[in-house]
């Protein structure tokens, strides 16, 4: 399996902003990442597309600035889908929180 996380970008961001930083924004993605995915759980079952994408966006922003690429795309996909108003996500949810449970644990070794 390839590497859930681009370590060139978080090389790039120690670079930018210092790894101890980088290990807050990892704890704070960390600690924020769950109330993203009950809210896109909520608005799942709401049917409320717009609070889907904008849940949706805002993992896939984190998750790339990470270099989590693999949960980026996912995100993406489900974003574009609510975009569309289309929640018929069926696991997509599912899938997409075990690529986030990966993803975690790759990024807590970079801390």
């Amino acid at each position: 399996m390839a590497e859930l996380i681009d370590r060139s970008v978080i090389d790039g961001l120690s670079d930018a902003v210092g790894e101890d930083f980088v290990g807050e924004l990892i704890d704070t993605f960390l600690e924020e990442a769950p109330g993203i995915f009950a809210e896109m759980r909520q608005a799942l079952s709401a049917g409320d597309a717009d609070s889907f994408r904008r849940a949706a966006h805002s993992l896939k922003t984190n998750a790339a600035t990470f270099g989590a690429t693999e949960l980026a795309e996912k995100a993406k996909e489900l974003e574009y889908m609510a975009r569309e108003n289309d929640l018929n996500i069926e696991n997509k949810l599912d899938l997409l929180g075990e690529v986030y449970k990966q993803a975690a644990d790759e990024l807590e070794s970079f801390k």
